[in-house]
């Protein structure tokens, strides 16, 4: 299981010590909003070239924005990795996954607490990752919805009767209680935000993910 940390709860008065302290993940995870998709504004490009700067993590960039194939390009020039957009944010779903993967990236559909999988059954053979939003997107810190627990056990069900091979990844309120939840349930990533910068020691509750 991948534990990636989410940039949104670091330090951005010291963004590179910050991000120096959870650099023994593979990941980490940026969340992109915008004003209008989510009631919240984070980053843009320009911060996504500097987290490159300072760090050879996977940046699983998610997009909470309105029109994620404008802009998609512009953070995988800035260095994004990895890009999912959400669900609801878009009409035209298919336009928007092969837009993604013409930039040569993996590509993620996220759903929100009240969207049901179903909604994304006819997409899941085409796409890297499913994010399953364990919290309404827009703000850290929020208490987790137990429901996500039921997502990731359909997805994990849908994954081999599908044949397919993406991964199952959970943002929101994820701490060494939910975490053991959702892997139990067969998560693949676990996106832990405050929970891990919050503390001070975040090794250690990265570790603490890390042995469920």
């Amino acid at each position: 299981m991948i534990i990636a940390p989410s940039v949104l709860s670091a330090n951005f008065g010291n963004l590179e010590e910050s991000i120096k302290n959870v650099s023994s993940t593979k990941w980490l995870h940026v969340d992109i909003m915008d004003g209008h998709f989510v009631p919240n504004i984070s980053i843009g490009p320009v911060v996504v070239k500097g987290l490159r700067s300072v760090t050879n993590q996977v940046l699983d960039t998610h997009l909470m924005i309105s029109d994620p194939l404008k802009y998609a390009s512009e953070f995988v020039k800035a260095g994004s990795d990895r890009i999912t957009f959400h669900y609801e944010a878009v009409t035209d779903h298919l336009k928007v996954i092969e837009g993604i993967k013409k930039l040569n990236v993996p590509v993620g559909i996220s759903i929100k607490p009240n969207t049901d999988v179903e909604s994304i059954k006819e997409y899941l053979p085409l796409i890297d990752q499913v994010l399953v939003m364990s919290v309404e997107p827009g703000f850290g810190g929020q208490a987790f919805i137990p429901s996500a627990v039921d997502k990731i056990q359909e997805l994990s069900k849908l994954k081999s009767l599908l044949n397919t091979e993406f991964m199952i990844v959970v943002d929101g309120g994820i701490n060494a209680e939910t975490g053991k939840l959702c892997r139990d349930a067969g998560v693949d990533v676990l996106v832990a935000g405050s929970y891990v910068f919050n503390h001070e020691n975040p090794k250690s509750r990265i570790d603490s993910l890390r042995w469920l």
